[in-house]
């Protein structure tokens, strides 16, 4: 099986070609009028290309055509044409969101490419295999049921991805260091014995965070382009295929071994932890949307990273946290799969606590706080009574 030092190279490889790519997509996209206009929720002032997907899309295609060029992933490949499903699929995906990036498209159009890319992934077996359920039972997913999970875990990583990339950089880089983190782990499972082989997944999560390196100096605040619908759903499949292919195949017949007493009985439960952040801000968005009876594809600036500007910080500040919560969360479930031993909490605690007091203490919040109350004591008062009601 391919070594540590491989697989990295792959992902020097997406992240290079990713890197390299991205300017010359610029470049077309401003001839083509492929860019962002400011609105009232984005919080860039001029236009910005939008299609760096396209980017990405290159960094993932060279990248596989290198691991299958190198002798030392003839194990992955030889017989195996999940890969094909990956490409093809990711092609799809990133057709729709291009289409949306220039066009926008209905958000039933939009649904339907995810799914008919969904229907790719499992005609080519690039799918999970089995279900955990912690301390229940291990699920074998039959033919019927194999499409309806991969078209749920599709959707729900392409819409988390999508939802948290409001900010420059932000998914960019809260997917490198969750795809980083996936990677190790799944490499850990592999590299002793209780990942089913042939298994794509440790190569696909190194070529996610590949591309997202690559593509972080383009998009870091003041962002020269962004990764649009198209870059936000291919990361997001990415994520679904590595995560389904490594918590969807581990052996079920295995419960634990040192250190994994818990999330080895959960290995879906992986990909939830580390990617907590987006998946959080997309199950507050629904609860928001859904408790003000509006669409739940209706946009605004309730998300987190708005509300943490709101709060005073700025727009690198505001990225910078989310990345450590992501970081944080990622160390949390490498601990025990690196060390071979149970989690301590303690750290984590901390390190959380230390988050958190950054968050509401900070300087900027605290004078935002004062200038806000000083502001409403010197409103008139019939004015005070007036927003009272």
């Amino acid at each position: 099986m391919p070594s540590l030092l491989d697989y990295l190279i792959i992902g020097f490889v997406a992240a290079g070609v990713t890197f390299v790519a991205t300017p010359v997509v610029s470049i077309v996209a401003i001839r083509r009028g492929w860019v962002a206009q400011p609105n009232d929720r984005s919080v860039h002032t001029s236009a910005i290309p939008n299609v760096g997907g396209i980017a990405m899309l290159l960094g993932l295609l060279f990248a596989l055509a290198v691991a299958q060029s190198l002798g030392r992933f003839e194990a992955l490949f030889d017989g195996n044409i999940e890969q094909i499903g990956v490409v093809l699929a990711a092609l799809v995906i990133a057709i729709v969101g291009f289409l949306d990036d220039t066009r926008d498209l209905a958000p039933p159009a939009k649904v339907t490419g995810i799914v008919v890319a969904a229907m790719v992934l499992t005609w080519f077996g690039a799918t999970m295999y089995y279900f955990r359920v912690p301390y229940l039972d291990v699920f074998i997913l039959s033919g019927d049921w194999q499409p309806v999970v991969t078209v749920i875990w599709l959707l729900g990583m392409t819409q988390a991805i999508n939802l948290i990339d409001g900010l420059d950089g932000l998914a960019a880089g809260i997917v490198a260091i969750g795809a980083g983190a996936f990677f190790l782990y799944a490499f850990r499972l592999s590299d002793i014995g209780l990942l089913s082989q042939p298994n794509l997944g440790p190569l696909i999560a190194i070529i996610a965070a590949g591309v997202a390196v690559g593509f972080l100096p383009h998009n870091f605040n003041p962002a020269t382009t962004f990764m649009g619908d198209g870059g936000a759903f291919l990361l997001g499949l990415l994520l679904a295929v590595a995560t389904g292919m490594v918590g969807g195949r581990a052996d079920p017949l295995t419960q634990a071994f040192v250190g994994q007493t818990f999330f080895f009985l959960a290995p879906l439960a992986i990909p939830v932890l580390i990617l907590g952040v987006p998946i959080l801000d997309t199950l507050f968005a629904i609860v928001r949307r859904a408790s003000q009876r509006q669409a739940i594809d209706v946009a605004d600036k309730g998300h987190l990273h708005h509300r943490l500007m709101n709060l005073g910080h700025g727009h690198r500040r505001s990225v910078a946290i989310l990345w450590a919560w992501t970081a944080l969360l990622s160390a949390f479930v490498l601990y025990p799969v690196l060390t071979d031993t149970n989690p301590t909490y303690l750290p984590f605690g901390m390190g959380a606590l230390a988050i958190v007091l950054f968050t509401v203490l900070h300087p900027s919040v605290r004078r935002k706080r004062a200038e806000e109350i000083e502001a409403a004591l010197l409103r008139p008062a019939s004015e005070q009574i007036v927003s009272d009601d």
